[in-house]
């Protein structure tokens, strides 16, 4: 097959690309576009480490069609860097130091992110409810979820 023009609309700016049709959107993001904070990890949507936002949804993108996406507004982790600045989840991620190795953080990240735009003060089993599908081998998951709190409690 030819590649197919996608356009796509990542981190708040409009992109056109000609990709495989048969491309998940983790591949476009880390291949065509650069955005390696997209990890990838299983490409069965196990581990969480590949999760973006889709018009403001926790979304594994190895599990999505590149093509299916066109309309909607993606945000990876770069796109939690504005102005120079950190988002307040990563900021907490690090004071809390519930960054490890670091594979899963930017995925883990996205999930929390997603969780605190639904619901901003969740209790400690929302937050857990929120990140299941994210796998951190490193940690036991106890500072993850202080970061969370800590950045719903400082808003």
């Amino acid at each position: 097959m030819d590649k197919k023009l996608l356009k796509l609309r990542v981190n708040g700016d409009d992109y056109e690309l000609y990709v495989e049709p048969w491309h998940t959107l983790q591949e476009v993001l880390r291949n065509e576009m650069g955005l390696t904070g997209t990890k990838h990890g299983c490409d069965s949507g196990y581990c969480g480490a590949c999760t973006v936002l889709i018009d403001g949804k926790a979304v594994k993108s190895c599990l999505v069609m590149a093509r299916q996406v066109q309309g909607k507004e993606i945000t990876t982790i770069e796109g939690l860097f504005k102005n120079g600045r950190l988002d307040p989840l990563q900021k907490s991620f690090i004071a809390e130091f519930a960054i490890q190795c670091g594979f899963c953080s930017p995925g883990m990240i996205m999930s929390a992110k997603a969780l605190l735009m639904e619901n901003p003060h969740p209790s400690v089993e929302e937050i857990k409810e929120g990140i299941k599908g994210n796998l951190c081998r490193c940690t036991n998951y106890k500072k993850i979820v202080k970061a969370i709190q800590s950045a719903a409690e400082k808003g």
